[in-house]
């Protein structure tokens, strides 16, 4: 990882993509190619005949780490998806780095073509990433004028650019020469906390002439009160501050104001998507999968189902006005929130077509919801689920469950599902499973440790899936590895060291959860040689089609079969993070497993 390397070995596919939610064309213009998100290629020259005699075309260097102070190299990670621009806005392959820097090269050999450094300010909170930017063709401009196109990236630093996609140089009319900085914005944001802990990921959408900016909140695992969750709205063109969006509804004329209490209301932050926004022009929408609300784990300072956190909330781009809102854990307390980007997906349905929006969440459900009205396209039901969580806490009584497609990961476990590679292990798996508090899906977090099944990876996380519109088929990556979850009491607590940087983790001491009377403490469950307590495989590529919600295909994803010779057992279905990607040449690309 550290190494920096951009391998774009799968160049073609990345020449080969789409850009409309409706129309693939062969431009792969955003980070899930089209800003629909369905990351699907309609060209079908790399087939199943050919794939095999794919080379490496290139490599390019990007030396992030020859720029940077060695001690923050252990705090990024390079997770820049390339876009490829079309003709008039120069046929190059962008991608950001970690540390937010854009690069253009020739798609062809690799060559660098231009490098726009924002220069951000390194501050030791969170993580460093940038996970793509975005591009937008200003209809007004002069044909061939300067930021005709548009490339728009926000940093780690909470900053918002617009460069030339041709050349790379500031969009003087944007902002401050092409800079809009967004700290005086957040600074004036009621409730404050600390600001290093808002940090831009992901690339901003653009709807409309509004670019929209969805920060990060770092804080909201350990701080009762977090910074707000808001979305923000930006003229594409001037920069202008035009709407904010709060997750949490602190306007008193929100409908959903009067099911919060008002001291959740004044504390309660956080709740801004993590994950990847969507767009559909035609409507004038953009599609937040928005986030858990502080604090993650415990909700006992938030009573109420806490709407519109961990939801899929549809917005009127032009004005940031709520169109609809699905909510798809209430109350949540085990971070389930959607953390892929929602797919905008037309299906050939009953003999007409029917446009949709997808979300994948980290529970390992997949959701088909209508685009316009936001109901489930299979229909729902509200399912009983445990309520006796630690003391303090309020949970709902019900989950939403869609009646098709089924889980597409386990969501129950028990001491028979035990595993491990010889019989001293999987006899150790059991006795930790009796041992935690074990069960279904939404099983409270407890002081005794709760078995979450999904973890809070997912389920499907940010790589999210991929949708083939010939065949009315998505493909999804889903983990399926077990956690432990812990709410210690805080007399129990070593407050010196649950303050502390490891704390909350692995081997670390419980992470106090400021404003609470609890402490988190959270890992895999694993054997004591380390392998997972249930069994393989530990993440599937998983195939639903969406014209009937039925699951079409599954099949282990990554293998140890490498390791082999070195006497490891061999293993199907590996640890898996990143998306996949689909042609017309009847392939799945996907890069996300160890081998």
């Amino acid at each position: 990882m550290h190494k920096l390397r951009l391998l774009l070995s799968l160049l073609p596919l990345a020449i080969m993509a789409g850009c409309s939610a409706a129309k693939p064309t062969s431009d792969w213009i955003s980070y899930g190619g089209d800003v629909g998100g369905m990351r699907y290629s309609a060209h079908d020259q790399i087939n199943r005949d050919n794939v095999t005699k794919l080379e490496l075309a290139w490599a390019y260097q990007t030396n992030e780490e020859s720029l940077l102070p060695p001690k923050f190299m252990t705090f990024h990670s390079l997770h820049g998806t390339p876009l490829l621009t079309p003709p008039e806005a120069g046929s190059s392959l962008l991608f950001c780095t970690d540390f937010n820097r854009i690069i253009a090269l020739d798609p062809a050999t690799g060559a660098e073509r231009w490098v726009f450094n924002p220069e951000v300010a390194l501050e030791r909170f969170g993580q460093y990433k940038c996970r793509g930017v975005s591009i937008w063709h200003d209809q007004q401009a002069p044909a061939d004028g300067t930021c005709e196109w548009r490339v728009y990236t926000n940093t780690s630093d909470r900053r918002l650019f617009a460069v030339d996609a041709r050349t790379g140089e500031r969009c003087a009319d944007f902002g401050d020469n092409g800079e809009v900085d967004v700290n005086p914005i957040i600074e004036a944001t009621e409730p404050v906390g600390n600001i290093k802990a808002v940090q831009f990921w992901a690339p901003p959408a653009v709807v409309g002439d509004i670019v929209v900016a969805s920060a990060t909140v770092h804080s909201k695992g350990r701080l009762v009160k977090s910074y707000p969750g808001q979305v923000r709205g930006f003229n594409a063109r001037t920069g202008e501050f035009i709407w904010a969006f709060d997750v949490v509804p602190r306007n008193p004329g929100d409908p959903e104001a009067k099911n919060w209490t008002p001291e959740a209301l004044g504390i309660t932050g956080a709740g801004s998507p993590w994950a990847f926004l969507s767009v559909d022009a035609e409507r004038d929408l953009v599609f937040l999968p928005t986030s858990s609300v502080s604090p993650d784990y415990y909700g006992g300072t938030r009573p109420g189902n806490n709407r519109y956190a961990t939801s899929l909330v549809a917005l009127k781009g032009a004005t940031g006005e709520l169109v609809w809102h699905f909510q798809f854990t209430h109350h949540d307390v085990w971070n389930y929130d959607p953390a892929a980007q929602p797919i905008l997906a037309t299906v050939s349905q009953r003999g007409r077509q029917r446009d949709m929006v997808v979300q994948l969440t980290k529970a390992g459900i997949l959701w088909a919801l209508d685009r316009d009205t936001g109901e489930p396209v299979f229909g729902a039901e509200e399912r009983a689920v445990p309520t006796n969580g630690v003391p303090g806490e309020v949970l709902s009584p019900t989950q939403p469950f869609p009646l098709k497609p089924p889980p597409l990961v386990p969501t129950t476990i028990s001491p028979d599902d035990a595993f491990g590679f010889d019989d001293a292990d999987r006899q150790a798996c059991r006795k930790l499973i009796e041992g935690y508090r074990h069960g279904s899906i939404y099983t409270p977090p407890s002081s005794r440790g709760t078995i979450m099944f999904p973890q809070p990876g997912g389920g499907t996380n940010w790589g999210g899936g991929a949708y083939d519109p010939k065949h009315n088929l998505l493909v999804t990556n889903v983990s399926r590895q077990p956690d432990v979850i812990r709410l210690v009491p805080k007399s129990q607590l070593d407050m010196k060291k649950s303050g502390g940087p490891g704390a909350g983790r692995p081997g670390g001491a419980p992470a106090y959860i400021q404003g609470t009377d609890y402490g988190v403490q959270i890992g895999p469950l694993t054997s004591p040689s380390g392998v997972f307590c249930t069994p393989p495989p530990w993440s599937m590529l998983v195939s639903v089609d969406l014209a009937s919600g039925d699951i079409k295909w599954e099949v282990p994803l990554g293998s140890t079969k490498e390791y082999a010779d070195r006497g490891a057992p061999v293993v199907d279905g590996i640890i898996a993070m990143g998306g996949p990607s689909i042609t017309a040449g009847g392939l799945v690309f996907i890069g996300a497993t160890t081998d």
